[in-house]
Parts: structure tokens; C-alpha cells; sequence
């Protein structure tokens, strides 16, 4: 090969190259053009999705702010409420409320706290315990239900002599206003014995016998009770009911549970429109409460226990 073969060749060669280097270079210079659009065009402009996901975000953050004012307007409208019973409680019984939902608030609390300390493998004994003294309480809550079964029978139709409902309407369970034991007493402003239950009800409600009986007295409105009705059962129980407007039995006269005996009032030492209902046992006044047995199931029992405790003050 001759020496200008060799020239054109090496030539040709360089021209390569150079060619290869310029595109080369024009490929990253066109793709370091392309990447910086694509930034500055996301960070100017958002793409369809990314437009919908905003805008959805932005209606989310209004539904919150919303709903946000909405609470606290309703909390606000909450807590006036709260405040404007206080007062008319510390008017009327001049004490402060007993809250009952405070005084577990903390064991609740408590509770959680130690849960959330334990092992799974503790929970599970924990558990596997309280089963177990679970199956020990029902074998003897069975025996006491059969037990219950077998007096029921020796009753018999005696059954129907025993107080076991409640003398007013009170579905709800919101007219009971005070329960049997030591209260304040709303003229002597004393802590007097309440030995039975008062119902918060308009004058002129219908009073039921809780109980088949006679009735042993129908008063008049000359003493503190006023207008009352004593009902004999027969088998060592007596109910009375107190503080009436109109008797609509008369003394001797048979009565069947549910029957209307009377009207309530306001008669006699009664600070406002109410029924006084007692329960005796063998001549000794008991607590009225453990014998709605008949009508309450035993979330509604346990909650009347909790509205009969929370009573600072009786009606009469």
C-alpha cells in the first residue's frame, strides 16, 4: 500500500471518528435538553392525573376544615348545654351533679395501659383464666336458676301477689328522679331517709297497681303523703302511692296488676308534680327498685340502678 493509500485511509478514519464524537455529542446534549424540559415542564405544569389528584386532595382538605368547624361548633353547643344543666341541677338541688361516667374513666384507662404491656402469650393465660372462672359462675348460676325454677313452682299462681313493675310509664327509664336511702330532703334542706322511689311525672298520669291485691286505704290529701293508696297483697307485701290527684279504687276493692288505680298529683308536702311509690316486705320498707323485675331486662336493670344512685335530692 502506498504511502497516500495510507494518508486517505487514516483520512477517512479520523473522519469517522469525528463524525461518531459529534453525534455522540449531540445525542446528550439533545437528551440533557429533553430531561431539563421534562423537569421544568412538571414542576410548571401538572399532567392530567396529577391534576385530578390535586384537585381531589384540595376537596378533601375543604370537607375536613368543614367538618372540623362543624365539631367544634356542636362541641361548643355541647358544652353550653352541659353548663346550662349544671346550673339549673345547682339551682334546683343546690349540689353539682354526680357524673357517672368519670368515676371509671381512669380504671378504663388503666386497663388499656396494662393490656397494651402484656405478651400475647399472657393475654392468652389471662384469657384461658377467665374462661375458666367463667364456666365456674355459669354451673352456678344454672344451679340458682333451677333452684329459681323450683321456688317459682311452689309459688304458683302467688306469683301474681309480688310487686314486679313499675307504677308509671317509663319505657325510656327517664322519669325516675330519685331512689330509696339517705337523700336531702327538699324543705328541711336535711339528709333525711327516702324510703322509696319518686317518678317525675305530669300531674293527671295513670298509676298502676304493680301487684294482684286489696285495697287496705285510700287517704285524702290531709297528711304528709297526701292523696294515697295502700294496696295488701296477701303475702306479706304492701305498695303505697303517694302524693295523687284523683283515687279511682275504693277501699276493699279488689285490684289485678296493671290496673289504673289512681292519678298523680301534687298533694300533701310534694315539691313539685311527682309519684311517691313504696314497697314493704313484712312491715319493712325495701328498695322499690329490685322489683320491676318483670318488664326490665338486665341492661335496662342496670341502668335504672345507676339513675336511682345518682338522686341527691327526693320530691318529698
Amino acid at each position: 500500500m502506498t504511502r497516500e493509500e495510507k494518508k486517505a485511509k487514516l483520512l477517512k478514519y479520523k473522519t469517522r471518528k469525528q463524525r461518531f464524537i459529534r453525534i455522540t455529542t449531540q445525542f446528550f446534549v439533545w437528551l440533557g435538553v429533553a430531561v431539563i424540559y421534562y423537569i421544568g415542564f412538571s414542576v410548571f405544569f401538572d399532567t392530567p392525573v396529577e391534576y385530578e389528584l390535586k384537585h381531589s386532595t384540595d376537596m378533601m382538605r375543604k370537607e375536613y376544615d368543614r367538618l372540623s368547624a362543624r365539631y367544634d361548633s356542636l362541641s361548643l353547643v355541647l358544652d353550653n348545654v352541659i353548663e346550662r344543666d349544671r346550673n339549673v341541677f345547682n339551682i334546683l338541688f343546690e349540689s353539682t351533679p354526680y357524673e357517672l361516667d368519670s368515676e371509671f374513666e381512669s380504671e378504663r384507662l388503666a386497663l388499656h395501659e396494662r393490656l397494651l404491656a402484656r405478651s400475647s402469650r399472657q393475654l392468652r393465660r389471662q384469657l384461658d383464666s377467665k374462661v375458666a372462672e367463667m364456666q365456674k359462675k355459669m354451673a352456678v348460676l344454672e344451679e340458682s336458676h333451677e333452684q329459681l325454677h323450683r321456688e317459682i313452682e311452689k309459688c304458683g299462681k302467688g306469683l301474681n301477689n309480688i310487686p314486679s313493675i313499675q307504677p308509671v310509664i317509663n319505657s325510656q327509664l327517664t322519669l325516675l328522679t330519685a331512689g330509696y336511702g339517705t337523700l336531702m330532703h327538699p324543705f328541711y334542706r336535711t339528709l333525711q331517709s327516702h324510703q322509696g322511689v319518686d317518678y317525675t311525672v305530669p300531674e293527671g298520669s295513670s298509676v298502676f297497681a304493680t301487684a294482684d291485691g286489696i285495697v287496705k286505704e285510700v287517704s285524702g290529701r290531709n297528711s304528709t303523703f297526701g292523696q294515697n293508696i295502700v294496696i295488701d297483697h296477701g303475702n306479706g307485701y304492701l305498695t303505697q302511692y303517694c302524693h295523687l290527684s284523683a283515687s279511682k279504687v275504693r277501699k276493699g276493692q279488689r285490684v289485678r296488676r296493671g290496673d289504673i288505680i289512681a292519678l298523680s298529683g301534687n298533694s300533701g308536702l310534694s315539691l313539685s308534680p311527682h309519684l311517691h311509690y313504696e314497697v314493704r316486705y313484712e312491715g319493712m320498707r325495701v328498695d322499690p327498685i329490685h322489683y320491676f323485675f318483670m318488664e326490665l331486662t338486665p341492661d335496662e336493670y342496670r341502668r335504672i340502678i345507676k339513675i336511682s344512685q345518682s338522686g341527691m335530692q327526693s320530691f318529698d
